[in-house]
């Protein structure tokens, strides 16, 4: 960590004390991994810290579930066997787990990192991104002067490393609607390495039973969703990718090759289209990953998933 530029560290949550040389902070495990220059040539100069904002983690009612920014994924995770989700009729809370698991990261990130700081940060592989995106997620943003707005997750990400925010605005929250949480889903990921950063993260899901929602992130440089009012066969679905997805926007570092990350992209949403297709029931407990690179977790007696240790 090396942000010797620093002056001053302001506790606040008001867009209105933005000024040049800022830093919303949040969880930090980003910005104290890139340092003053995290952000372009000119330093950062002061923190805005929300450690103090006091924000509900995670909401939950009938319409669906707000997470907030400051939410870290430790407290994502626990989400699906929390009382409040307990016994709620969202099958799409099974992404969940898998989603905060495409980390690859210690309990200690786990603890830190938030869910606005990976939608702000806005890398191809963030897994906040791919779950929010594919649930239809929707942003509530703060502006200067009290002003709010709300955009889409698919549209908050607008390409590697960048979003849709002004100077100055701050992410608040997200919400992911009961109807999407009510849909069956499938989640497929694939990365080159044993623990290594997501190179392909797709998640389909089945809207009123019938329309299929495909949301692919990791292989490209932001959010892609292709929607269909019925599952589509394997011809009109790769059509669909092609049209959807040019080249130039399939994502290019050590973590996968374009040329890779497009045919993974198709092989796996014809896994998903074929999961999808089959009868309710028919295919494995619990979402599949593609190359499955972490083992099943230990089952307490209680019936509850445990937590890395620390978490």
């Amino acid at each position: 960590m090396d942000m010797n530029t620093i002056e001053a560290v302001v506790p606040t949550t008001d867009p209105a004390q933005w000024r040049d040389g800022d830093a919303w902070l949040a969880g930090g495990t980003v910005l104290f991994s890139y340092g003053s220059y995290a952000f372009g040539p000119q330093p950062v100069k002061r923190l805005l810290d929300l450690g103090a904002a006091g924000w509900t983690a995670v909401t939950v009612t009938d319409d669906g579930i707000d997470l907030a920014a400051t939410c870290t994924i430790a407290e994502l995770y626990r989400l699906p066997e929390s009382p409040d989700a307990a016994g709620l009729p969202w099958p799409a809370l099974d992404l969940v787990r898998p989603c905060c698991d495409s980390f690859v990261a210690s309990f200690k990130v786990w603890n830190m990192s938030t869910v606005g700081g990976n939608l702000c940060t806005a890398l191809p592989a963030g897994p906040v991104i791919s779950l929010c995106a594919g649930l239809d997620g929707v942003a509530t943003i703060l502006g200067p002067g009290g002003t709010s707005r709300s955009v889409s997750v698919t549209d908050f990400v607008t390409g590697d490393a960048t979003n849709c925010l002004a100077p100055g605005e701050l992410l608040r929250s997200v919400h992911l609607p009961a109807s999407a949480l009510s849909s069956r889903t499938a989640f497929r990921r694939l990365s080159l390495s044993n623990l290594g950063r997501s190179g392909v993260l797709l998640i389909g899901r089945l809207d009123g039973g019938t329309a299929l929602v495909l949301t692919v992130t990791a292989a490209t440089k932001r959010p892609v969703q292709l929607r269909f009012d019925t599952i589509p066969d394997a011809d009109h679905l790769a059509a669909a990718l092609e049209d959807a997805i040019p080249a130039a926007l399939y994502h290019d570092d050590i973590h996968g090759l374009p040329a890779w990350r497009r045919d993974m992209t198709y092989r796996l949403a014809e896994e998903i289209r074929t999961e999808l297709a089959a009868p309710e029931g028919t295919g494995a407990a619990g979402p599949t990953v593609s190359g499955d690179f972490w083992p099943p977790r230990s089952t307490p007696a209680s019936g509850s998933t445990a937590l890395p240790k620390g978490a």
